[in-house]
C-alpha cells in the first residue's frame, strides 16, 4: 500500500492496565516507494528547495500537524 500514512490496531491484553488505543498511526517517507532516483526527475527552484529540505518534488514529505501525530483517528477509521 503505497500511502504516506498507515495505521494499525494494537493488541490490548486482559491485564493491560493502559486505556485501549482504538487505532496507532504512523508516517513512512516518500523515499521508501522510489527504487532509484532516476536521472529526469523534475526539480524545484534553489529558493523553493532550500524552503522544503529537498531538491525533488518526489522526496518532499511535510512535517504533520502536532494535534495529529500520535494517531488521527478519524483518517484511521476510513481504513
Amino acid at each position: 500500500m503505497n500511502t504516506p500514512t498507515k495505521c494499525y490496531q494494537p493488541y490490548h491484553g486482559p491485564f493491560d492496565p493502559c486505556p485501549p488505543r482504538p487505532y496507532v498511526c504512523y508516517s513512512t517517507p516518500p523515499d521508501l516507494y522510489i527504487g532509484f532516483q532516476q536521472p529526469s526527475m523534475p526539480q524545484y527552484s534553489l529558493k523553493e528547495a532550500l524552503y522544503k529540505g529537498t531538491l525533488w518534488p518526489a522526496f518532499y514529505d511535510p512535517f504533520p500537524a502536532p494535534a495529529k501525530r500520535g494517531g488521527n483517528h478519524e483518517q484511521a477509521k476510513d481504513r
